[in-house]
């Protein structure tokens, strides 16, 4: 809205609910028409330029006359055309042609986008050309067809290449050649003269290439501007008189007035787009996308290190594998000493709380009498750790040979198998039981926004430090420098420190 000011109530059109629910239907219906053709179209232009490719690669492969004209090494100038080689040509051409329309569709080839440049155009037909010609090279061989040739396959995809990157330089350069002389401009005018509408307006002035020409300004607060032509219940006297094409709409918070507007512009046979809430420019040029069917502003999105977590979850799955084969003497040789050294199963299950809060159950060897969560409680008051942390250096619940298990951490060697499951890492920070987490406060919960691990920070520079808080401190310098090789490192850093046998 314009910033005059205003009175003391907005004037409102006349409320249309039956009919706006029609109406918003059939214009829609009209859309998707619109869309089904511009999709259409292009992509039936591109499987007749396919199928011109093939033809090309074809003749220029195998044609008697062309090779006996020409001299180049990669002809076979003996080959000749065996029984039905023709329809197998005619069947690769086909899937060939397919496999291109459905990549170049996946990267929005379909449909003319003015602020997308020849070269970025031709670069994404380049990449759905790679694409399928990839894909159909791997089938054919792993199929074992033997009847196509390499050479026609090639010269194929760069025939399409050129032919579909050509015509799309073509007609990008004639409709910005119509455009610049202002041929197929649609006039447009802006429902809402504030710093939204200025905004926008400001936008299709300096790219002309998007083939707007706006008009003026509908605003329900006329403050004397001379773009402003009326209010918006003028939208029908100055469509007619403006020769309006398109109108944007950019008060998406009064919605009652918007849908009105919306219906109003239909019923005139206008395009309507409705520009969303800008939030003080922050959401200017941020991507628009769709979870589901429901469009949505993208304001702002955390980076997520793809390729890194990749090679992070691959380290962990061939890492705790291999582990698993190759400590398996050690783990059962430790497994029966625990089973020997007191009654109780070998193995420990204690439920620690991981990524996200979801709660997993972590395995250990057991080094401690089997009631000891029981006597937890009663031994409190021994903690030599501060914060949520439980130890007490020489504890009366560790069974004999649970004492070396831990100096030398071995009692965590069943949780590899925690880690090739995914509900652990190998580096990461410790997860820690449920009666600790209790006890977090609120900046305590960041540590469990990642998956957590075998190995760590802490483990690696202050394993013997009581304090809890340079345990939350080196795990959020973890998480906020993370980094594959930041995780190779802790990993090489652990090996040693294990040796010291400094664990309790």
């Amino acid at each position: 809205m314009s910033t005059a000011q205003a009175p003391a109530q907005i004037p409102k059109l006349p409320q249309q609910a039956v009919p706006l629910t029609k109406n918003m239907r059939r214009y829609a219906h009209k859309r998707n028409d619109a869309s089904r053709f511009y999709v259409l179209g292009p992509a039936t232009l591109d499987i007749l330029l396919v199928g011109v490719s093939g033809m090309i690669a074809y003749y220029f492969r195998f044609a008697d006359l062309m090779t006996s004209s020409l001299d180049l090494p990669f002809l076979d100038h003996s080959l000749r055309l065996p029984g039905g080689i023709t329809g197998v040509y005619l069947g690769f051409l086909m899937v060939y042609a397919a496999l291109l329309v459905l990549v170049a569709y996946a990267q929005k080839l379909y449909g003319f986008d003015p602020g997308r440049s020849p070269l970025m155009e031709s670069l994404l037909v380049g990449r759905a050309v790679i694409v399928a010609t990839v894909i159909l090279t791997a089938f054919i061989y792993l199929s074992g067809i033997k009847t196509i040739s390499r050479t026609v396959v090639g010269l194929t995809a760069v025939c399409s290449l050129l032919l579909l990157s050509g015509w799309r330089f073509s007609r990008q350069h004639w409709i910005r050649g119509r455009l610049a002389k202002g041929i197929g401009l649609q006039h447009a005018i802006i429902i809402g003269a504030d710093k939204a509408g200025a905004m926008l307006a400001d936008y299709l002035h300096a790219n002309p290439t998007l083939g707007y020409e706006v008009r003026g300004f509908l605003d329900s607060y006329p403050n004397g501007n001379s773009r402003i032509l009326g209010t918006t219940e003028d939208l029908a006297r100055v469509a007619k008189q403006q020769f309006i094409d398109e109108v944007f709409i950019t008060l998406p918070s009064e919605r009652e007035m918007v849908k009105q507007l919306a219906l109003e512009a239909m019923q005139l046979n206008l395009g309507v787009k409705v520009v969303p809430e800008l939030y003080d420019g922050m959401a200017w040029q941020c991507p628009l996308e769709f979870v589901g069917d429901v469009p949505v502003r993208v304001l702002h999105r955390e980076p997520i290190p793809v390729f890194g977590l990749f090679l992070k979850r691959a380290t962990d799955v061939i890492g705790s594998g291999v582990g698993l084969i190759l400590l398996s003497p050690i783990l059962l040789l430790t497994a029966l000493a625990v089973q020997v050294d007191s009654r109780g199963p070998f193995l420990y299950r204690s439920c620690r709380m991981g990524k996200k809060g979801r709660k997993f159950i972590c395995y250990k060897f057991r080094t401690m009498v089997p009631d000891a969560d029981d006597k937890k409680e009663q031994l409190r008051h021994l903690n030599e750790r501060e914060g949520p942390f439980f130890k007490i250096t020489n504890d009366p619940r560790l069974t004999r040979i649970g004492g070396f298990l831990r100096k030398y951490s071995l009692d965590e060697l069943p949780q590899l198998w925690n880690v090739f499951k995914g509900e652990m890492s190998l580096v990461g920070p410790r997860p820690h039981p449920l009666d600790d987490v209790k006890n977090y406060t609120l900046e305590h919960f960041r540590r469990l926004d990642v998956t957590p691990g075998l190995t760590c920070l802490w483990q690696t520079e202050a394993r013997g430090d009581p304090s809890f808080e340079k345990n939350i401190a080196l795990d959020s310098k973890y998480i906020e420098n993370w980094s594959y090789l930041l995780d190779l490192k802790i990993l090489l850093r652990t090996l040693p420190v294990l040796m010291k046998g400094t664990g309790s």
